[in-house]
């Protein structure tokens, strides 16, 4: 498995594309689409994967699953966050009305798409829509998890009693690389450091 990591000029998000065999994921949408198909090359896009919808994960899936003519995979709760620029933080400048490209997870499970099978982990707190991919040994863990933090708790919202909860849920998932939302990826051990740090925090 091969991962492609592009970092967007939207509050300098990650991009990733995940690569088995011939096929690919795409996880997270900030990047320009122009930069994704160079990267893409001849792959075929079976899946595009949202892990929350802030704007600058979420601006440029629609576009994305025009292009690539692909299901948006994303938590239910989404359509609270994306339909409103106030709750996406766009600030007027971007909102989903149409949910027609999108398939929506309501409960953990495990999803097939081409190649992938993904473990579908919702972890609400820094959003309500927030979902962590578990994908072979790698978590996609969004705006969750940090190389050295969680996301943020008081935003529109965030949740501290959800975030909480679901660091609970993380704790027992097993994985060797995070990637986040945002910075450098970390590891199993670094991140159980992180979960114990900001439960007690969390907790207060």
């Amino acid at each position: 498995m091969q991962i492609k990591q592009i970092c967007s000029k939207h509050l300098d998000s990650n991009t990733f594309i995940v690569t088995e065999n011939s096929q690919c994921l795409i996880i997270d949408c900030g990047a320009e689409l122009k930069e994704v198909i160079e990267n893409v090359g001849k792959l075929k896009v079976v899946g595009i994967l949202l892990t929350h919808g802030h704007y600058d994960h979420s601006i440029n899936a629609l576009e994305y699953a025009r292009f690539f003519k692909t299901k948006i995979i994303a938590s239910e709760n989404i359509k609270t966050t994306v339909s409103d620029s106030i709750a996406n933080y766009s600030e007027g400048r971007f909102y989903i009305s149409d949910f027609s490209q999108f398939s929506l997870i309501a409960k953990d499970c495990q999803i097939d798409l081409g190649d992938f099978k993904i473990d579908c982990l919702l972890t609400e707190g820094h959003s309500p829509c927030c979902i962590c991919y578990k994908i072979d040994k790698y978590l996609f863990a969004g705006d969750v998890f940090f190389e050295n933090g969680i996301g943020r708790t008081d935003l529109i919202g965030s949740n501290k009693k959800a975030m909480l909860e679901s660091l609970n849920k993380l704790e027992s998932v097993k994985f060797e690389t995070c990637f986040s939302g945002h910075g450098n990826s970390s590891d199993f051990q670094s991140q159980q450091k992180n979960i114990k740090v900001f439960k007690r925090f969390l907790s207060r």
